[in-house]
């Protein structure tokens, strides 16, 4: 998973960014909350992980402005704050979990996994991914769009995959080139852009198939399930008395 870690301690941060790194997340460190918010603003993340008392706004000022943002990213706060009360105010203002220093390493990485499990996060054990009509293998990596596998190239499959995954949701960038590229994120960003451009066209992400892939100004991408037009073509049976000429007031004698 992609972990956003608010911070100021450095040893604290140091040691848990150790940990999740060793258990395969990637984790991106932030030591007051002003960062952490333009940070969420412009990336993406599969969760966060709040300490309540650091520079300016709090983190649990942050956890507001991601609740009111509408943003469902799972929050777990890890603070010394261990009054029962602030406890409660976390979990009652949108927080998912609440942890008091000083950690458990293996109570810690369980906690996240289990968060990561509850939020969809998708397992990279699963062999296949059904979102119909597409199948999707992830080794090696396929897609199928109404059982016809469809002819990609490896890195657009792994980033068909990433998409699928991640449906719905805002995909920055940042995490398209970590994760489909394997580097940092140096990436022009017209190679993505024109990665995505063959995409939309060779998995027909136009929304005819259910799924529209859009671009998200300065932000980066989404997969979304696309609206059925209700709008129907018009008829004369529809028209409005105004335009039926059965109704039409008699010419003068």
């Amino acid at each position: 998973m992609r972990i956003l870690y608010l911070e100021d301690d450095r040893f604290q941060r140091d040691l848990a960014k150790a940990w999740l790194e060793a258990a395969g997340h990637s984790v991106h460190c932030i030591g007051d909350g002003a960062a952490a918010i333009r940070c969420i603003e412009r990336d993406s993340f599969d969760l966060a992980v709040l300490d309540w008392a650091v520079p300016p706004p709090s983190g649990f000022q942050v956890l507001q402005w991601i609740r009111r943002r509408g943003l469902g990213i799972p929050v777990i706060f890890v603070t010394s704050h261990c009054a029962e009360a602030d406890v409660v105010t976390a979990l009652s203002h949108g927080a998912d979990d609440y942890l008091t220093k000083p950690l458990k390493r293996l109570e810690f990485l369980a906690r996240i996994a289990a968060l990561g499990r509850r939020a969809g996060v998708e397992s990279e054990n699963l062999c296949t991914l059904e979102v119909p009509p597409y199948r999707l293998d992830v080794k090696p990596a396929a897609v199928w769009l109404n059982n016809q596998r469809v002819r990609l190239k490896p890195r657009e499959a792994q980033l068909a995959l990433l998409l699928f995954r991640k449906r719905g949701e805002v995909i920055s960038r940042n995490e398209i080139v970590e994760t489909v590229w394997g580097m940092p994120a140096q990436l022009a960003s017209r190679t993505v852009d024109t990665h995505m451009s063959r995409l939309r066209k060779l998995l027909r992400l136009d929304g005819s198939h259910g799924w529209k892939l859009e671009a998200v100004y300065l932000r980066g991408y989404r997969l979304a399930q696309a609206r059925e037009d209700r709008r129907r073509p018009w008829s004369p049976a529809a028209a409005p008395d105004a335009l039926d000429s059965t109704k039409r007031e008699p010419p003068p004698s």
